[in-house]
């Protein structure tokens, strides 16, 4: 086959066929475990840690000179993508698009075709920044470049669709799926709680401001003595987090890192959910996962209005300016009105059923994939 000769590309073989790879510091239970949730698809994934899932993993190591930066901005490279042999898989799909692993999969897809063999690319992402500066950097710029023909640019929000029209990808490549929770596990507590407990689940970082929520707590229990703040997570913070357990007698507990289950158990166990997200030089909030499985458990939330989180939290939820008092006032607005957290508990509860249960929305991004291998 000529160099600049294409491969005719069909409409695979049931089930699809598909390579994932990760990113180094890939999180469980979300992206590469609705790949493999997708009707008629098998998913091998060369991941770093064994992956949830019914997934053929490749364990796999990485070239990583620095350890700065993770997830998207993560300065890494996974060994052993060249060893799959294309002629295996239909598509080769990975996390955004400055990612270096996505880089190395487009070349491993072009190279792919030269020989001949048809795979398609897709590439996931959550990115609501048009202008993200790691766009602007070398080697983050040349996976941005490299993916640019992907067959399949599948966004997770709204905003990440607005981002790539407004960086030049071709809008017939575009599919937005919102991303999906499983409503049996998250479910609402059998008698609405009534002591005025607050949830944070989250990473225990800067930019997910667990500092501005304990700061809140102590406005809210000038007011409600008896509130508690319940934190699930870890992270650079975690000290903070336990100095203000200490200093309160409890008042603040951590109770761990969580799994799914664990933090379904804790959410059920509160009146409220929050968090106080803030944006950093390269990122802002996007969605927050944390948020519909608090819209599935039947919590109200109050949070800080950041990026594109409106995308899960809808009125009569709160969001507020990134300021203590006024993350206070929101938290009362709830912990001194049972009956209102009741009602907006029900109307959450029927949206995350409505509109992010798992095996519909990864129904739904079936069907974006078999759209495009129609064309």
């Amino acid at each position: 086959m000529e160099p600049d000769a294409r491969p005719t590309l069909g409409a695979p073989t049931a089930p699809r066929r598909m390579l994932w790879v990760s990113l180094p510091d890939q999180r469980p239970r979300r992206e590469l475990y609705w790949m493999s949730r997708m009707p008629d698809t098998r998913v091998r994934a060369l991941a770093r840690q064994e992956p949830v899932g019914d997934i053929d993993w490749v364990p796999s190591t990485y070239v990583r000179p620095i350890r700065r930066f993770v997830e998207a901005g993560a300065l890494a490279w996974v060994r052993g993508l060249d060893e799959q042999d294309p002629a295996d898989h239909d598509w080769v799909t990975s996390l955004e698009l400055c990612s270096l692993v996505t880089g190395q999969a487009s070349r491993w897809r072009a190279r792919a075709r030269r020989r001949g063999t048809a795979v398609r690319q897709a590439v996931i992402t959550w990115e609501n920044l048009p202008d993200q500066p790691l766009y602007r950097v070398p080697p983050y710029r040349q996976a941005l470049v490299s993916c640019r023909d992907a067959d399949l640019l599948l966004c997770m929000v709204d905003a990440a669709r607005d981002h790539l029209l407004a960086n030049g990808f071709d809008d017939e490549r575009i599919r937005v799926v919102k991303p999906g929770i499983d409503v049996d596990v998250f479910t609402p507590a059998q008698t609405p709680v009534q002591e005025p407990v607050v949830a944070f689940v989250s990473p225990l970082a800067p930019n997910k401001g667990i500092d501005r929520v304990m700061d809140a707590m102590r406005i809210v229990r000038r007011h409600e003595p008896d509130a508690r703040l319940v934190v699930a997570g870890r992270g650079p913070m975690l000290e903070d987090v336990l100095r203000e357990q200490e200093r309160t007698g409890g008042a603040v507990r951590h109770a761990g890192s969580l799994d799914a289950h664990g933090v379904a158990d804790l959410l059920r166990s509160a009146a409220v959910f929050t968090t106080a997200p803030r944006p950093t030089w390269k990122w802002t909030e996007q969605l927050g996962l944390a948020y519909l499985e608090a819209l599935a458990c039947g919590l109200p939330i109050t949070s800080v209005r950041c990026g594109t989180n409106d995308e899960a939290v809808h009125a009569p939820n709160l969001l507020v300016d990134d300021d203590a008092e006024a993350l206070a006032d929101g938290l009362l607005r709830w912990l001194r009105d049972p009956a209102g957290r009741a009602e907006v508990g029900a109307l959450n509860r029927a949206r995350a059923v409505a509109e992010h249960d798992v095996d519909t929305q990864c129904a739904a991004m079936g069907a974006a994939f078999a759209d495009i291998e129609r064309r």
